[in-house]
């Protein structure tokens, strides 16, 4: 990476990964930066730039600016709320500066807001909410979702994932689409179970930001399964032509998104683009997230329309605890057809 800064993906040089702890930890690891004053904070490693997309991975982004936010509470607070907009595409070629605004302190909830910024653009910016453990009194109301029945976890020594769905730090078993007969999109649910690989030490702090991380992960990505739209940058069509370790790798990736045989896509409409616009979590039980053991992730749309859809997820522990509830809204486009030559409208 050279050592001139500036032209780094990072501000100051990478330590080492600590093997001490999980992959994830590492991954999200903030530093920070009292030479340019109180509450900054940076990547301490390289951000994840997914193949194909326009910017970095949005969940490290979430996640890291929980983490340099969680710095400056005391350690009696839990996070219960994350709200965040994605501004614009982060790059994966250039430092990320974390500034925390320390908007309030109260005796039972603690606010702040969070701006990741790159060469001074705000790409990204997130209000977030910490209550005192244990602050309420009295009397209260309880009531959450229950895991849907029959569902089990992966096998502890589960290792089956293809190698395109395996390069980041967390394990997913392969995506169910429920309902996938039914000619209404919001009828249709997606469920999947997640866990981070390796062991997380460090402490709850750090099972929340995975948490964090691996909400945004095939998020807005729910309606092109519930509408089954094409996503690779080449028909379906096109498939049998390739090569054949890259055919078939395709082929596996698509089955475990849990869209079948990508024969059955041709003629289907293709994603234009698509980018996440805002994130929210609502963390229900913070202390009770396990990160590194099988969560289990289920996701469906209320609404999608002109050029934009929304997406609920519900995300639980093995034993069926709802641990968290997201809500993310994402730019929805489809791609135009190219006009077959001669047939070029003549408007």
């Amino acid at each position: 990476m050279g050592d001139d800064p500036l032209n780094r993906s990072t501000l100051l040089r990478p330590p080492p990964p600590d093997p001490n702890k999980a992959p994830i930890e590492n991954t999200l690891e903030v530093t920070e930066l009292a030479v340019l004053g109180p509450n900054i904070f940076t990547n301490t490693r390289q951000p994840w730039h997914p193949p194909g997309a326009r910017g970095i991975y949005g969940g490290t982004v979430i996640a890291q600016c929980l983490a340099a936010a969680q710095r400056t509470v005391p350690d009696e607070f839990s996070v219960h709320s994350c709200h965040c907009y994605f501004l614009l595409a982060g790059s994966g070629e250039l430092p990320i500066l974390f500034h925390v605004e320390k908007v309030r302190d109260g005796k039972s909830f603690a606010t702040r807001t969070v701006q990741a910024r790159q060469k001074g653009r705000c790409i990204f910016t997130t209000t977030i909410s910490f209550v005192r453990d244990g602050s309420s009194s009295g009397g209260q109301v309880s009531h959450a979702h229950p895991m849907p029945p029959g569902v089990r976890p992966p096998p502890d020594d589960f290792d089956e994932v293809p190698e395109l769905a395996n390069m980041g730090p967390f394990q997913s078993a392969q995506m169910q689409v429920l309902n996938a007969g039914s000619p209404h999109a919001h009828e249709k649910k997606t469920r999947n179970w997640v866990r981070a690989k390796g062991k997380i030490t460090g402490g709850h702090q750090a099972h929340l930001n995975a948490l964090a991380y691996v909400s945004d992960s095939y998020f807005i990505g729910t309606i092109t399964r519930i509408h089954r739209l094409w996503r690779f940058p080449f028909k379906p069509e096109e498939i049998d032509g390739l090569p054949d370790d890259l055919s078939q790798r395709v082929r596996t990736l698509h089955e475990w998104e849990g869209m079948g045989d990508p024969s059955e896509m041709k003629g289907r409409p293709e994603i234009g683009m698509m980018v996440s616009l805002d994130h929210t979590i609502y963390f229900h039980e913070p202390r009770k997230v396990r990160a590194d053991e099988w969560m289990l992730s289920e996701m469906e749309s209320p609404w999608a329309a002109d050029g934009r859809g929304v997406v609920t997820q519900r995300i639980f522990s093995k034993d069926g605890i709802l641990l968290a509830t997201c809500v993310q809204e994402g730019l929805v486009r489809l791609k135009v057809p190219t006009p077959e030559v001669g047939k070029e409208s003549k408007l």
